[in-house]
């Protein structure tokens, strides 16, 4: 971390690091500075130096550098300059907008370029293959890489900013400002994603803003500033959205507004109020929620009507008509009559949630078709005039629709007025909140109840009509279509008909399935049943028939409804809990994942600071050393000049650098305690001066305190008195309430006790199929086990039979390896026999022939010699007798010699060749072994040696 000794050095420091180019040593020294603790006083110059580094910010996009910066500065001015930090974060959003824009308008720049010489040459190679390999345009291309960057660091900008301004009581109004630039930011490029993620930052904010109420410097709400800020910016997010065409969070927006109207309990402003309601109709009609869309409109003619001043007649006439079309527009039949309990509890609680967005207080025990419903809707808009101001086609229509009996042309008589009405509309110039008006929208709405009221009028009159004659009584709608209207409308019990398309004909009435009869045919069944039961067994005299079949029928209603209302409720804890822990699961994991990725970031943020600090401090003590060499040789100069002047050194002393720097530090010593004494002489009579103030104002603080007293005593007694005046209109207005609300309590228990019939039919009926679902799963369950165990059993025996061929068959290589190698070792010791005799029978004949040699040439005889493992004196011996034995040249020898001798001397090569083959050739195989063993020896000579050769062979053998 850089030390200076002022800010203004390191704003200059900065300066010279991007004049060189260096932005990012700039901005990381910027960024030491700020968040060092050396600087946490306010400054002039740190207002600068905080311009500098959020400017550093935007050129490097490092949006993580500019929020901690962004919190350290609020850290610094929160309690001295609130002014200081509002400049600088309204600096910084500005600078990042105009980064956008020119980003954006250098890539529109880029897309209308023409980047061709010749207009009439087709396209490069290269630009096609870029085409066909990134598979987009141009202009999507430079949006990536231009214009997204810089759209993603503006979204961080704006989430940053009201990160740092968020509940914070000083600064709302630019946290206002910043929340309507990011709604306009999402409005301008269609950024729908980030629309929803900033509505629910600012919902978060405040919740915490309401959770924790112990915080410093916490807005207060009940305060009218504060509270019509926090009220514009949920305005300008409920038009956006409904802009946007984001209808689930427009509906959200008006749930906060409402929540917002709560928390305070007070009404905003009129013309908020007007914008409100508007938005509240597009959303009900959007939603196909006709009757609250003509609450909504009823309440926005009132609004309209008692305080727009400036409101015409024509634009009164104009809304007053979209009150009383949206009113007809409403089915008029209910859609919830035969729906189960369960849905039948959340549609009312869902009425009574819209309800009061709409502004009517309903009691949670009352049915919902007591108050929200089309018949009551209608009588007060006859009782509030509201009829009255609209046109007259409107007028007309509506006598048409609700009062007149016309079965045969009421459809004929409603087309002119349905197409007057889809030309009236436009915009109204007295309301600014409704912009524009258009009475087509509601006209397939009324063609819809123009066909339900005429098929109503003709069931009435007629029994069966033809189909091609209905057909000509509705002109704007098709047979097909008419025939889906029907159906819902039998569906719901509103009419009782059916169509005969066989004959051609529509048959009204309650007739076949719709009829009574076959629609109770259980009901009648079991009346049946129980009128011969009493038949076959009579009751007691004097006995309760209701008694004796439901004796404790008040009890179990009232333990059944307790049961239900106490399981409801803890389904309802069960869901709360268990989407908390889920909101529990994943802030953890979040917080988890952001604390790995802050760790990995400082660590190496941590290392790139720690390798800059190293070369820094490498380079500075490079120049300190530089430059103190040289502050040495200046003050030895300087030494050396000042012995000639006249303050002369002393004798034998030696000038260094240690010496005259101790000199300069006494001096800087003495000039500082000079000054010391100085502040302390200031500080004394800045003392007495505060005294002396203090005594002269303390009278006039005590005589202001007593004033302020006075004031405030008269105004509590006025205020307590108007409290009281208030408390008794108020009880006088709750005893009329109770007196005519209690007319209704008989009309509440028969309903009461309808209802609780009802519930507890169904409750046997779900009971009957629960237990029927269970035995059919039981049965399932049972097969699918009795499945599974034969699979594994089959499994599991194929395995055991895989094993064991297995293991046979490496038994069986294992025994005929074993085979092979004794089969190996006995050919192996029969060669090496085989060779030892033939050996032992050379070694015989070669001493055979030398006795003979000698008997011959006429030596003595010699006793035989053991046979020695010699086998070359044979091949040695057998010439050099042979060369003996044979006679001169010339001589005559007999024919018994010379056969034998030439045998004799054949002999040996011969025998010497065959007894070393078995260790100079490979062994033949056991067939080559066997057919040589029944073959004779071939020893070269004649019959007689080959049978003297035998012999021996068959006695070593022997």
């Amino acid at each position: 971390m850089s030390n200076f000794a002022k800010p203004e050095n390191a704003l200059k420091r900065a300066e010279e690091l991007i004049n060189v180019g260096q932005k990012q040593d700039a901005l990381q020294s910027l960024h030491d500075l700020i968040t060092s603790k050396r600087y946490r006083a306010w400054q002039k110059p740190l207002e600068r130096i905080m311009f500098k580094y959020v400017e550093l910010c935007v050129d490097l996009r490092k949006g993580r550098f500019a929020k901690d910066g962004l919190i350290q500065y609020r850290i610094i001015c929160q309690q001295v300059n609130v002014s200081s930090l509002e400049e600088v974060i309204k600096h910084f959003m500005h600078l990042s907008t105009e980064k956008a824009e020119q980003a954006r308008t250098q890539a529109q720049a880029l897309e209308e370029a023409l980047d061709v010489d010749d207009l009439e040459a087709d396209k490069r190679p290269e630009d096609l293959m870029l085409s066909y390999v990134s598979g987009e345009k141009g202009k999507d291309r430079s949006d990536r890489e231009v214009v997204t960057p810089w759209f993603k660091f503006l979204w961080e900008t704006y989430r940053t900013v009201l990160e740092i301004l968020r509940n914070n009581s000083k600064l709302e109004a630019l946290y206002a400002m910043t929340a309507h630039r990011a709604f306009q930011f999402c409005k301008q490029y269609k950024r729908t994603t980030e629309f929803r993620r900033l509505c629910e930052i600012i919902r978060n904010h405040l919740a915490n803003l309401n959770k924790y109420r112990d915080q410093r410097d916490r807005p207060d709400l009940s305060a009218p500033e504060s509270l019509q800020l926090y009220l514009d910016t949920r305005f300008e997010q409920l038009k956006i959205a409904t802009e946007l065409e984001l209808w689930q969070e427009a509906f959200r927006s008006v749930e906060d507004i409402h929540g917002l109207m709560c928390m305070v309990k007070k009404t905003p402003k009129a013309s908020l109020m007007v914008v409100y309601y508007a938005k509240l109709t597009e959303i009900f009609w959007i939603s196909a929620s006709h009757l609250n869309h003509a609450y909504a409109w009823l309440k926005l003619f009132t609004l309209q009507k008692s305080f727009n001043k400036n409101l015409s007649q024509k634009d009164l006439q104009l809304i007053a008509s979209s009150v009383v079309l949206a009113a007809l527009s409403v089915a008029p039949y209910d859609q919830t009559r035969a729906a189960s309990h369960l849905e039948f509890e959340n549609e009312k609680e869902r009425n009574l949630r819209m309800a009061n967005l709409i502004g009517f207080n309903l009691e949670p025990k009352l049915d919902r078709g007591d108050v929200l419903s089309r018949s009551s809707l209608l009588s007060e808009l006859v009782s509030k005039g509201v009829l009255s101001c609209a046109t007259q086609e409107v007028k007309d229509l509506y006598h048409l629709l609700e009062h007149e009996f016309l079965p045969l042309n009421l459809a004929v008589k409603m087309e002119p007025l349905l197409t007057k009405i889809s030309k009236v509309g436009g915009k109204l110039s007295s309301a600014s909140s409704v912009p524009e008006v258009q009475l087509s929208q509601y006209v397939p709405a009324l063609e819809k109840l123009g066909t339900l009221r005429l098929l109503q009028q003709v069931s009435q009159v007629y029994h069966t009509l033809k189909i091609e004659c209905l057909s000509s009584m509705i002109p704007f709608y098709d047979f097909s279509v008419v025939e889906k209207i029907y159906v819902d409308a039998v569906k719901h019990k509103f009419i009782a008909m059916k169509v005969d398309h066989m004959k051609g004909v529509m048959l009204f009435g309650n007739l076949g399935l719709e009829s009574d009869g076959l629609r109770d045919h259980l009901t009648n069944l079991a009346e049946s049943l129980n009128e011969g039961r009493a038949i076959m067994y009579p009751p007691l005299k004097g006995a309760s028939k209701l008694g004796e079949i439901l004796p404790t029928l008040a009890d179990t209603v009232d333990k059944e409804h307790k049961r239900l209302l106490a399981r409801k409720s803890i389904i309802e804890k069960r869901k709360e809990e268990q989407e908390r822990q889920l909101l529990e699961m994943e802030r953890e994991e979040e917080s988890r994942r952001l604390k790995l990725q802050k760790i990995t970031e400082e660590a190496e943020q941590k290392r790139l600071a720690s390798e800059y600090e190293q070369r820094k401090n490498q380079r500075i003590l490079k120049e300190i050393e530089e430059r103190e060499l040289e502050e040495a040789q200046a003050l030895l100069q300087e030494a050396r000049s000042r012995k000639k002047g006249k303050k002369p050194l002393l004798e034998g002393e030696k000038v260094t650098k240690q010496s005259l720097m101790e000199l300069a530090l006494s001096e800087q010593l003495r000039e500082r305690q000079e000054m010391e004494k100085k502040l302390l002489k200031l500080a004394r009579t800045m003392d007495y001066l505060e005294r002396a103030k203090r005594e002269e104002s303390a009278p006039l603080i005590e005589a202001a305190y007593q004033q302020r007293l006075v004031e405030e005593r008269v105004l509590h007694e006025r205020n307590q008195q108007l409290e009281v005046e208030l408390s008794q209109q108020r009880h006088e207005g709750d005893l009329k309430e109770k007196n005519r609300l209690a007319r209704m309590l008989e009309n509440k228990m028969s309903f009461q006790e309808r209802v609780l019939h009802r519930r507890q039919s169904e409750y046997d009926r779900r009971t009957a199929e629960r237990e029927e679902q269970i035995s059919q799963m039981i049965q399932a369950r049972k097969h699918e086990r009795e499945a599974k165990r034969k699979k594994i059993f089959y499994v599991r025996s194929e395995e055991e039979r895989l094993r064991k061929l297995h293991e046979e068959e490496e038994a069986r290589k294992h025994e005929e390896a074993e085979r092979k190698r004794k089969e190996e070792a006995e050919y192996r010791a029969k060669l090496d026999e085989i060779a030892e005799k033939q050996r032992q029978r050379e070694r015989e004949l070669e001493e055979k022939e030398r006795l003979r040699k000698e008997a011959l040439l006429g030596r003595p005889a010699e006793l035989p010699r053991p046979a020695e493992p010699r086998p070359v004196e044979p091949a040695v011996a057998a010439p050099a007798a042979a060369a003996a034995a044979a006679p001169a040249p010339g001589k005559y020898v007999p024919r018994f010699r010379r056969g034998g001798t030439e045998p004799a001397a054949q002999t040996a090569p011969d025998l010497d060749r065959r007894a070393s083959r078995p260790d100079d050739r490979p062994p033949p195989s056991s067939d080559r072994w066997r057919s040589d063993e029944r073959r004779p020896p071939t020893f070269g000579g004649s019959k007689s040696s080959w049978s003297s050769s035998r012999v021996p062979s068959r006695g070593s053998e022997r």
